[in-house]
């Protein structure tokens, strides 16, 4: 019969390990594995991340590389074969930001751009953040209209 005397953990979950800090008696008295002095003998020593020992830690060791340009404008691409295989599979001829999102090729906060990557078979109306020149053109070519927000 089970009852709270005879529980016992279960087997492999508890590992059996060497308690420090118990006396001399215990063979792991004194220092308590820690070596003698300094810091790190210490309690509630802890060192700042990186800290190499007082040595050019390595992020300041690695020279600097690159610009970031804060104002740049970063926009979802959108090629016209994604546009052209919603036309065939979903017969859809207009494009808007609701509809690009509700099939999965944006998100609500993107700005979308739509580049020229692929062939356009139908006249499609798009309406969108940016154009690159030749999705432009390629929708003007088919009869379509290319509008800006």
């Amino acid at each position: 019969m089970m009852d709270l005397s005879n529980l016992t953990p279960a087997k492999g979950s508890v590992k059996s390990r060497k308690r420090i800090g118990r006396g001399e008696g215990s063979g792991r008295g004194g220092t308590s594995t820690k070596g003698h002095k300094g810091a790190k003998s210490r309690s509630g020593y802890k060192s700042k991340a990186g800290f190499e020992g007082g040595q050019m830690p390595l992020y300041r060791r690695v020279p600097k590389g690159g610009f970031k340009n804060i104002n740049r404008i970063e926009y979802r691409g959108i090629n016209l074969d994604a546009l052209q295989k919603l036309v065939d599979e979903k017969n859809i001829n207009v494009f808007n930001l609701e509809v690009l999102i509700d099939h999965g090729l944006a998100q609500k906060k993107d700005l979308i751009k739509v580049l020229g990557r692929g062939k356009l078979k139908s006249a499609i109306q798009v309406t969108v953040h940016a154009f690159s020149k030749t999705a432009q053109q390629a929708i003007e070519d088919k009869g379509g209209v290319a509008t800006k927000i």
